[in-house]
């Protein structure tokens, strides 16, 4: 897998985690899908990601993104 494809898959099931939290356990871990969905839309913008950065450090191959 490129680094964009698990950067998605990552964020994906963040979002996902953090939404199924917020319905069982407690309403705040909607912060943590705001701070995925606002990390997502910066690096749309600058091509800024820290998980790019340390996917890249661990050897991943990069796509075109990154």
């Amino acid at each position: 897998m490129s680094i964009e494809r698990i950067v998605f898959a990552v964020a994906g099931a963040f979002v996902l985690l953090s939404t199924i939290l917020a319905v069982t356990v407690n309403i705040n871990f909607l912060w943590f899908t705001g701070f995925v969905g606002a990390n997502l839309l910066q690096s749309a913008f600058t091509g800024f990601c820290p998980l790019a950065v340390i996917l890249k450090k661990l050897g991943k191959t990069p796509g075109p993104a990154f």
